[in-house]
C-alpha cells in the first residue's frame, strides 16, 4: 500500500444541513491520548478479528469512521481482500497520518482509502456494504446527521456496526441512539455483546 497525502475533502453527501457544528462543540482528543489507549490490553480485550468477524467478506467495501490510530484498518483490509476496498475516515490530520504510518507496510489485503472529515460532515459519497464506528458516536454533536450520511453511504442490505463504550454511555443514551438510528431508517439486527461495551448492528433495507 502506497500512502496518499491526507487533505481535507469537501465533496458533501447530498444530507441537508440541519446547522454547522461550531468547532468547540466538536471533541479533539490528543495524539498521545489515542496512542496510550492502543495497548495490547485492549486488544486482548477487544481483537478487531473477533469484533469484526463474520461481518466483512472477500470483495466488500468498508468504512471505518471515527479510525483514530487505525486500530480496525488492517483486519478490515485483511477481510474485505485485494478485491476489496478500506475507507478510513478521521477528524483530526495526525490520526490519519498515523493510521498511515502503521500501515505503510502493509502490500497485501484491500486498498485503504484515508479521507479527512469535516466536524459537520463525513463528507463521502459511497456504495459500502458495512461501516464501523467503533466508540465514537457519543462525541458527535449531530448524531442524526451522522447516522443519515451513513444510511446514504450503505448500500441497500449494508450494515452498520456501533459499539460504545459503557463506561461512557448510560443505558438512556444508548436507547436514545437506537430511537434514532431507527429513525433514519435503519433496521435494528442484532446486539452483540461485547466487553465494556454497548453494541448495535444494524442493517440497511
Amino acid at each position: 500500500m502506497v500512502p496518499v497525502p491526507v487533505s481535507r475533502n469537501d465533496a458533501v453527501a447530498p444530507v441537508p444541513l440541519r446547522e454547522n457544528t461550531p468547532e468547540k462543540q466538536v471533541c479533539w482528543y490528543s495524539f498521545w491520548h489515542i496512542l496510550m489507549l492502543d495497548n495490547p490490553i485492549r486488544r486482548f480485550l477487544q481483537d478487531p478479528e473477533k469484533i469484526l468477524k463474520g461481518h466483512i467478506r472477500s470483495g466488500m467495501t468498508v468504512i471505518d469512521i471515527g479510525c483514530g490510530p487505525g486500530i480496525f484498518i488492517g483486519a478490515m483490509a485483511r477481510m474485505a481482500g485485494e478485491s476489496g476496498r478500506v475507507i478510513a475516515i478521521d477528524l483530526q490530520e495526525e490520526m490519519l497520518s498515523h493510521a498511515q504510518e502503521r500501515y505503510v507496510k502493509n502490500t497485501s489485503g484491500a486498498p485503504i482509502t484515508w479521507h479527512q472529515c469535516r466536524s459537520d460532515s463525513l463528507g463521502i459519497m459511497a456504495e459500502a456494504d458495512f461501516a464501523l464506528s467503533f466508540y465514537m458516536v457519543h462525541e458527535v454533536p449531530d448524531q442524526a446527521r451522522l447516522f443519515a450520511e451513513v444510511f446514504q453511504s450503505l448500500k441497500s442490505g449494508g450494515r452498520y456496526l456501533i459499539v460504545e463504550p459503557v463506561y461512557h454511555v448510560e443505558e438512556s443514551a444508548f436507547a436514545r441512539m437506537l430511537e434514532a438510528v431507527q429513525r433514519e431508517g435503519f433496521m435494528i439486527r442484532e446486539q452483540p455483546p461485547l466487553p465494556l461495551s454497548r453494541a448495535i448492528l444494524l442493517e440497511k433495507p
